[in-house]
């Protein structure tokens, strides 16, 4: 009798062991299901901000590895209601911004690679570039180039990721168009332009409107000649973002106006002062229809 017992306690608790192994597999696989559920809705509610021609998407930078500025620039972005956020590709850092927020959140790089891993560790969205922080080096990219990255960078993530894709400001604008041609038939999701990189600049608005100027007429130019999305970056701000909806673009990409104050109280200002610019183009845009 006591063996029986001893069989019978024993079959008892390797059951509740089974069972415990079962509601762990089944409560794994809801959080992943979960997990990917929350990556879908975040992107798809910057994708009705794209196509409502109102998204703004803040910057913290490719180059920008200062865990502490870019936590400032992602709550600020939080604070305001942006569109989503675009951090550097650095795995520790994506990590941790994927953790503090659930904005959209984009990972820059010229890199495949690091693109691919971005999206392992949580990203919504991947941008091949922006190459205007690399011409500081006398970095530049032919359109054949970052054509060839582009492709590179779909083999290893597959079609389903969200991929944007800059297009180098300094190449000719026959080469822009050409190159937005073959994105779109290549099914990236959004196109960013660029403005120019120099040295000397003016100052005040003239300045700003001159490192804006480039960037605007592309997207411009851009506008006409495809049917997919623009983001105008480079420069933008809450003076020249006006005139980058204007110009046709569905998105504004924000960085340098937002992530190289000092103060968190202008930043959150400034980032809510491009909302509010962006959500009265959606408003015009609506009126229209």
């Amino acid at each position: 009798m006591a063996f029986i017992s001893f069989v019978r306690y024993k079959n008892t608790g390797l059951v509740i062991e089974i069972i415990k192994i079962l509601m762990y597999n089944a409560g794994n696989k809801k959080f992943l299901h979960n997990q990917k559920e929350n990556e879908m809705s975040r992107i798809e509610s910057f994708k009705k901000d794209l196509e409502a021609k109102k998204a703004v998407k803040i910057i913290a930078g490719i180059d920008n590895f200062d865990i502490e500025n870019i936590k400032k620039v992602v709550k600020s972005a939080e604070m305001a209601g942006a569109s989503a956020v675009d951090i550097c590709a650095d795995a520790e850092i994506v990590k941790e911004i994927r953790s503090m927020t659930e904005l959209p959140l984009f990972v820059s790089s010229i890199v495949p690679e690091e693109l691919a891993r971005a999206v392992e560790l949580g990203a919504d969205a991947i941008e091949l570039g922006n190459f205007d922080v690399l011409y500081k080096n006398g970095t530049s990219f032919s359109k054949d180039e970052v054509l060839a990255l582009v492709k590179r960078t779909i083999n290893l993530v597959g079609e389903d990721v969200f991929f944007s894709v800059t297009i180098p400001g300094e190449i000719s604008i026959a080469d822009q168009i050409e190159m937005a041609r073959e994105l779109e038939t290549m099914h990236v999701d959004l196109i960013q332009t660029e403005g120019h990189f120099s040295k000397e600049q003016a100052d005040g608005v003239r300045g700003l409107m001159e490192r804006a100027e480039l960037t605007l007429s592309n997207t411009v130019e851009l506008s006409r000649n495809v049917e997919m999305p623009i983001m105008t970056a480079t420069g933008i701000n809450p003076t020249t973002a006006p005139f980058a909806f204007a110009a046709g673009a569905s998105a504004i990409g924000c960085g340098s106006c937002i992530n190289k104050m000092t103060s968190d109280l202008s930043m959150v200002a400034t980032a809510k002062q491009l909302v509010e610019i962006a959500n009265r183009n959606a408003e015009k845009i609506a009126a229209l229809v």
